[in-house]
Order: C-alpha cells, then structure tokens, then sequence
C-alpha cells in the first residue's frame, strides 16, 4: 500500500509540475499572439512528442520528457549583418550563431514578414518574454495565499504535548533516562499532557515562541506557572534548568552546529493551524522571496557537498539544491506517510508554489537561452536606439541577440551539468523528510 502511495504522490508531483510548464509557455504564448507573432508550435516537455494537434496555425502538444517547455516564435533574431539569413564560415563560433538564426526561420512562410519576433519594439519582445516568468509568479502567490490563509500554517502551540522525564543533553532520548539524570523540571513540577500554559513567571502567553524565549531567560530561576486544565486554572512551581541548547534564529528555526547554554523546561509542545492574515502572508512571501535569491546565488557554493555525496555518500544537508527528481521522490515520501490529508495536501502546495517561485527568479537570470537574455537584449536594443537619438546618430537597427550563442551554450551547459549533478544526488543519495 505505501508503495502505491508513494507512486500516487509522484504522480500527482508530475501533473503539477506539466501544469507549472503549461502555465509558463501560456504566457508566451498569449503575449506573442496579442502582438501578432507567428507561433508555429506550443509544447510542453522535451524529446519524442507523446500527443499534437494543430489548431490554426499553431501545433500543440506534449513531449515524452516532462523537464520544461517552449513555444517556437519566427525570427526571434535579425537576419545577418549582409541582410541575409544565414551566412555559413569555418569558424565555430560563427556557425553557432548561424545555427541558431536559420533555427529562427526555418518555418518562415509568405506574409510572415510582418510577423518577426525581432521586428516588435522592444517594449513589446520584453513583455512576451517577461510574460512566462510572471505566470509562474502568479502561479506561486496564488498557491501561497491558499496554504497560509486556506489551509494554514502548522504551528507550535503553548500546550503540553509531552513531558521529558529528565535533563539531557539535546538530541538525546528524553523518554529513557540515564541513571544519574536530573529529573526535569517539568517533570518535578507536575505538568501534564494538554496542560495550555496561561502565564509564565507571572507573564501572559500568547504563543509558543514567546513561551520557548521566557524558559531560556529564566535559567536558574524558580517561576510559578499557570496552566489551563480540564477547563481550570492550575498553578505550578518550576526550578528551571540550565542545558545545552541549539541556538534559535530569528525565524524560530535551530540553527545548524550552534549551541548555547539556556534555560530548560523539558515540554514538547502541541501543534495547531493557524490562517494568516493578508498582511502575515505577505511577510512570508517576501521572506521566501529573499531565501530564493540567497538560494539561487549561493547555487555555485553547493557544487562540492553534491559532489561528495554522489561520491562519497556524504548524507544531504537539508539546504542542498535538489531538482525535480528529488523534488518528485519528496511527494513520494509524504503521501506514503501516515498523516493527515490536510498535511499532505499543504506540503503539495508548499512544494509547487516553491518551485513555481524558483521557475520565476532563474528564468529572470539576464543570461542566454533564459528569458532574462532576451529582456535583457531588448532593453539593451532600446537603450542604445534611445541614445542614439539623443546624440543625433543613425538609427543602430535591432540588436543582433544571436551574436551571444557562443555565450548561451556555454551557459546551458554549465546548467545541464549542474542539473545532471543533482539529479544522480538525488537518484543515489536523495534529502530526506522525517
């Protein structure tokens, strides 16, 4: 049974996933039309087309491998500096650029010269290229706004989950205690499970956050406590203890290999949803903004750990990159585990908005074949038209984007091997999700 579940979950990743991609190229597609581009072909997936079909003069369809998408627009470049299309040397650089211009024509019909993706402003070609990025943004803040204010956010709660019989150090088990272990101070103190602490040292509590910060200030301190117990007020008397604890980032999250010496109560606490509001949502959504682009930045830095974890098995760290692969075996894992429906259903959503949030700030990278090189090239093109006006010259004419091939295949294939690396990582030595 888990198995099928785990086959169901990667399922489910893979459809959300070709919809990520419908959803991107749509946005090329619709902007390319509404400014009378020619759209010979919308696709989604690479390789062998699996399902086609024509509806007017363009053909849709879907390829066997599900790893992106296009649409195919003719004349995305300028014919050549002689006027013509293609223009063959024995210089490789030169053929490439040239590949890659006659590739731009290579469906060129009658009429079509109106029809040229390089022959519209600039203005307009950064809109149509833009246009696929922004889908996926949309698509993420759709998906985020449902997660935190429909479905909600899974919190730590100032309730009693469980109570730790001794003080140890953390990570070890709190439920075998070894012989010359202290007693914890919940434990002496009387807490139960499903106690909701009221006050603290004399203190409201609103939420568990400001509940963990009160217990590690008060090391060493005897603080009388106020719980709610079978609807009424009970109140305790703690001895808090001092232990070694991981440090707690401003996000409320442990900070990996750092530890200070704090005060402990030894209480698990409870977890409850709770519904941002708009504004919360916001928040959340600038912060996961700022993590992606520290994330994308700090890609090149990851290149080792993946490295030796194919190599070495060195295990995963839970910031590694992983790719879709990984990112389908994760839906895999939480729909084989015994939670919820609605824990599952929100980690679907968390994973597709993530990843839709991705799609939008690498596709933004002003770097060939990405849609940021093409609106980069156009804003160039218009930048450098507009100064030739002020100044009294000759119109430059478009800018020849094909130029900087040469540049693009070794960008994509700087990216094909980074992805070929995370993918074996994640076949051979995937992250894991407890």
């Amino acid at each position: 049974m888990n198995n099928l579940m785990w086959a169901l979950g990667i399922l489910i990743f893979v459809f959300g996933l070709l919809f990520s991609i419908a959803w991107h190229e749509l946005g090329h597609l619709s902007t390319a039309k509404l400014f009378k581009i020619r759209v010979p072909q919308y696709m989604v997936g690479f390789g062998p087309t699996i399902w086609s079909r024509r509806k007017g003069e363009t053909e849709y369809g879907i390829k066997a491998i599900p790893l992106g998408g296009y649409i195919r627009m003719i004349g995305m470049f300028p014919p050549g500096a002689d006027g013509r299309i293609t223009k063959r040397s024995s210089s490789p650089w030169r053929t490439m650029i040239e590949d890659a211009r006659e590739a731009s024509y290579e469906e060129l019909q009658e009429g079509d010269e109106t029809r040229l993706f390089y022959t519209r402003k600039p203005w307009k070609r950064v809109i149509v290229m833009f246009a696929g990025p922004f889908m996926n943004l949309i698509l993420s803040v759709a998906l985020f706004l449902a997660l935190f204010m429909g479905i909600g956010q899974q919190i730590s709660v100032p309730v009693v989950a469980s109570v730790s019989q001794c003080v140890v150090k953390t990570g070890e088990r709190t439920d075998v205690c070894p012989a010359d272990a202290p007693l914890s101070p919940a434990n002496k103190a009387g807490l139960h499970n499903g106690d909701r602490v009221v006050t603290f040292g004399g203190e409201p509590i609103s939420t568990y956050r400001q509940l963990q910060d009160d217990i590690r200030d008060a090391a060493g301190r005897t603080v009388p406590i106020v719980v709610e117990r079978d609807g009424q007020q009970v109140t305790l008397s703690a001895e808090i203890a001092t232990n070694t604890l991981p440090v707690m980032d401003k996000d409320g999250y442990a900070v990996k290999g750092r530890t200070v010496e704090a005060g402990f109560l030894g209480i698990t606490p409870a977890q409850g949803v709770h519904h941002l509001s708009v504004g919360e949502s916001a928040d959340q959504m600038t912060q996961m903004a700022e993590h992606g682009v520290k994330s994308l930045a700090a890609l090149p830095s990851k290149i080792p750990s993946l490295w030796h974890a194919v190599v070495d098995g060195t295990p995963r760290s839970t910031d590694d990159p992983i790719g879709m692969v990984g990112a389908a075996r994760l839906g895999g894992d939480v729909f084989a585990m015994d939670l919820p429906a609605t824990q599952q259903l929100a980690f679907f959503v968390q994973l597709l908005a993530g990843i839709n949030l991705s799609l939008f700030l690498f596709n933004m990278l002003p770097l060939l074949p990405l849609d940021g090189g093409h609106i980069a090239g156009a804003l160039w093109e218009s930048l450098r038209r507009r100064f030739a006006a002020l100044v009294k010259r000759p119109d430059p004419g478009p800018f020849d984007v094909a130029r900087l091939m040469p540049v693009a295949y070794v960008v994509a294939g700087i990216f094909i091997c980074f992805t070929a690396l995370v993918m074996v990582a994640d076949i051979v030595n995937p992250v894991r999700i407890n």
